[in-house]
């Protein structure tokens, strides 16, 4: 349930994004690659649903739902953003399965959203932006994981940490550090 209600929560916030994604894409003609800056936001709910829930299939299970709110709100991307959510969310729970579900520190949080990084890197380069030179390609793709490290990495553990603190998380393990 929990894993369900962040999803819808972020979901509405990736409606927003994808407005921002589009409107700010004329900023960034002069190196296309540049707005991957920004794609980390999309990588969160993979991330955040593993650090507060902290069970297998948490980090899936936000992620797909944020990314079918997003869908059934209304997005140019369609159907399409359901898989990349599944494979956004799949790529944390692999970096924390291999923790064996014992870690949650900054540390893996910043490996957990790099790796989700990969999924879009590998999706968007394939769907998107085939036509793009290599340096492009590249560019784009280490951009992206970076984005993915800070945004959801750090900011999924500051949130979590801060959720924390706030009493929100009381009834998790996360509430506990």
């Amino acid at each position: 349930m929990v894993a369900a209600v962040l999803g819808v929560a972020i979901g509405v916030i990736f409606w927003f994004w994808g407005m921002l994604w589009e409107s700010t894409a004329p900023l960034f003609l002069f190196f296309p690659p540049a707005q991957a800056v920004i794609y980390g936001m999309w990588l969160v709910p993979g991330v955040l649903g593993m650090l507060i829930i902290r069970k297998p299939g948490a980090g899936v299970l936000t992620s797909v739902a944020a990314a079918t709110v997003s869908m059934l709100l209304g997005t140019h991307w369609g159907l399409v953003v359901v898989l990349a959510g599944l494979l956004q969310g799949l790529m944390p729970e692999v970096v924390f399965a291999l923790g064996r579900y014992r870690f949650w520190g900054m540390g893996i949080s910043v490996l957990a959203g790099a790796a989700a990084g990969l999924a879009p890197t590998a999706m968007d380069l394939t769907l998107y932006y085939a036509d793009w030179p290599f340096a492009y390609m590249a560019a784009y793709g280490g951009i992206v994981v970076l984005s993915a490290a800070v945004i959801a990495g750090v900011g999924g553990r500051l949130l979590t940490t801060a959720l924390a603190r706030a009493g929100a998380l009381t009834p998790f393990p996360s509430a506990r550090g």
